[in-house]
């Protein structure tokens, strides 16, 4: 079987909920992701459009608060029945934790949708939290799961792993979503056991997933790639193409994210 997953941060649901339908109306009913993880959704499960995304066939997950972060994974009908919730949150965080991490398994797929935090500023105390957020990340899959398995950890890192996913590397370098300590952070994740997909699969690609509201950054292309989906081994060995859509971006109103899909073949 063909499995087809997507992260995308929506940057509230409630504000783009018209530009999330509208994508999954643009595409053929065949060519919809049967999986999808956003992050950001800024509301509580209760304020979830479920019903919205029912009408289009998918079963939501949410596991979100009031205001800010929160996520929401969509499967399609005809493998809800089978999902399995593995996870809300870091098994070391407080009840009143931020909203940062839902794990299902689908297909026998483990997937988990990730919103790392931002950082703020490099040096400061959220800065700080990030980091230690990033090492406790490691040690839930360390205690969790093997790298052995079919698994994917996707959604917005808040760090572009390489030059290439930057548009201006040397403005960048040392400043948040670039610093080398958050790039050493992401790749202890990788370290045990996971890919980066796209870059896998475009080696010379230069191609963003976000882009600054500000100074026109989509009409310039002054973007940076921290939108991921990274697989263990056994997956990625079943990847068979991982795509940036930028046309959401185009639109009125969008997210300053856009969806990365990558389509994998099961068998």
């Amino acid at each position: 079987m063909t499995l087809k997953i997507a992260t995308w941060n929506v940057n509230s649901i409630a504000a783009r909920l018209p530009i999330a339908t509208q994508w999954l109306e643009s595409l053929d009913p065949a060519r919809r992701p049967d999986v999808i993880g956003m992050q950001e959704i800024k509301c509580i499960d209760e304020k979830f459009p479920a019903g919205e995304f029912e009408k289009l066939g998918y079963k939501s997950v949410t596991f979100g608060q009031p205001t800010y972060n929160g996520l929401a994974t969509l499967v399609k009908d005809e493998l809800a029945s089978e999902m399995e919730v593995l996870q809300k949150n870091l098994p070391d965080d407080l009840e009143d934790a931020q909203r940062r991490l839902l794990a299902v398994k689908v297909a026998g797929v483990t997937v988990i949708n990730v919103y790392v935090p931002n950082g703020q500023s490099v040096g400061s105390e959220k800065y700080a939290y990030k980091l230690d957020w990033l090492a406790r990340m490691r040690n839930y899959l360390d205690s969790k799961y093997a790298p052995t398995e079919r698994l994917a950890l996707m959604g917005d890192f808040n760090v572009a792993p390489e030059p290439v996913d930057v548009y201006d590397p040397k403005f960048w370098e040392g400043r948040i979503l670039f610093s080398q300590p958050e790039r050493q952070a992401l790749q202890r994740l990788e370290n045990w056991g996971l890919y980066d997909s796209f870059r896998k699969l475009n080696p010379d690609v230069q191609e963003f997933s976000w882009w600054d509201y500000r100074q026109a950054g989509f009409r310039r292309n002054l973007g940076l790639r921290i939108d991921l989906i990274l697989t263990t081994e056994p997956l990625l060995e079943t990847c068979q193409l991982v795509t940036i859509d930028k046309e959401p971006r185009t639109w009125e109103r969008p997210s300053d994210h856009t969806p990365v899909i990558a389509t994998f073949d099961l068998g």
